[in-house]
């Protein structure tokens, strides 16, 4: 019998889970075991998933796992260089570049187990089966705001949290934007995707000019001036080779009145990062490092933001991928083939 475990996630301020528990039910009446580790943080209650017959395991107990359990989880393991013997679901962030992800593929390398990264579980057309892009657009957005809505008030933007739901978010933003009479306006890139579309829909909850621009506008490979005319930056373009830079370092010392860079694609340890500008991701405590203070810009980089919303992009995630884990007992087929040759292909250079 095939048997998914599905790991708590380690990372603070992580709530979010791939598997909803209709979806568990799903895939027991599949015959798939399911395996659900207990969450202090996870967003829906370990009952749910008890109720919809689920085993019930500690948390942070997948190491310990049968061997021949698939490991699922989202965000990343804990760095504790332990030899990985399982097969793994999770986003890897290893085959672009990045650099902690050499560290990763070694630990699978030493363990024997494999890697099914998902962000290339893709179907015939290369299309990922499931993405959290939509509200990680959205969030990324809705941090950007608040990071601008503090510079307003000569400060730096202060720790954030996750959200019970949008509507909380939106009513919170609408508030705080009342209190002050500048207007802002913003430039989205890669808005036709579903990472701009989210940014773009958060700008136009909270009445804020969108400039939308995706491949055609960038594809002489700049400069991209019209960039600086702008309140706020969107970069919702993952970094892979040929992406060409948005904001050069000169960018820093220019006439703009680009205040606010959003860089809701989060890869500024890729060898590719189109913003360099910054070098590192920033966080829940600290959302937005200052880059320039003459004039100020700010940068907005968290990597797992979605999880401001965990609720709602749970289950969006969730949804998309159970079609997918419904055949997890077959991977062979082609969405987990060519996701495992990717794999290969990777680990092999090591």
């Amino acid at each position: 019998m095939t048997h998914l475990w599905v790991r708590a996630e380690q990372r603070e301020n992580e709530d979010r889970v791939g598997l909803t528990p209709d979806g568990a039910r799903r895939l027991i009446e599949k015959g798939i075991q399911v395996s659900v580790e207990d969450s202090q943080s996870r967003i829906i209650p370990i009952a749910d998933y008890a109720d919809a017959g689920c085993e019930i395991v500690g948390e942070n107990t997948w190491p310990d796992a049968p061997k021949d359990a698939i490991i699922f989880g989202l965000k990343e393991l804990p760095e504790d260089g332990t030899p990985l013997i399982h097969q793994h679901i999770m986003f890897g962030h290893a085959f672009k570049g990045q650099h902690s992800g050499k560290a990763l593929l070694q630990r699978f390398q030493a363990g024997g187990g494999t890697l099914y990264d998902l962000e290339y579980l893709t179907d015939a057309t290369g299309r990922r089966v499931a993405a959290f892009g939509y509200w990680a657009g959205y969030a990324g957005a809705a941090v950007s705001v608040v990071a601008w809505l503090a510079q307003q008030q000569n400060k730096t933007c202060g720790p954030v949290s996750a959200y019970p739901n949008k509507d909380a978010l939106l009513r919170d933003l609408h508030g705080a934007m009342q209190d002050v009479s500048a207007s802002p306006n913003a430039i989205v890139i890669g808005a036709l995707g579903r990472v701009g579309t989210g940014a773009s829909d958060l700008c136009d909850h909270l009445n804020i000019p969108v400039t939308k621009w995706d491949m055609a506008e960038t594809a002489h490979g700049g400069l991209f001036p019209e960039i600086l005319d702008h309140t706020f930056f969107f970069n919702c373009i993952l970094a892979r080779p040929g992406t060409p830079v948005f904001v050069p370092k000169s960018a820093l010392t220019a006439k703009r009145n680009l205040s606010i860079i959003g860089d809701i694609a989060c890869d500024p340890d890729s060898n590719y990062n189109p913003i360099p500008v910054y070098e590192q991701a920033t966080s829940w405590t600290q959302p937005a490092i200052r880059v320039a203070d003459d004039p100020i810009l700010d940068v907005m980089a968290i990597d797992n933001l979605p999880s401001l919303l965990p609720l709602e992009s749970s289950i969006d995630f969730a949804n998309q991928l159970l079609p997918t884990l419904e055949t997890v007992d077959d991977l062979g087929a082609p969405v987990w083939s060519r996701a495992n040759d990717i794999f290969q292909s990777h680990v092999s250079e090591v």
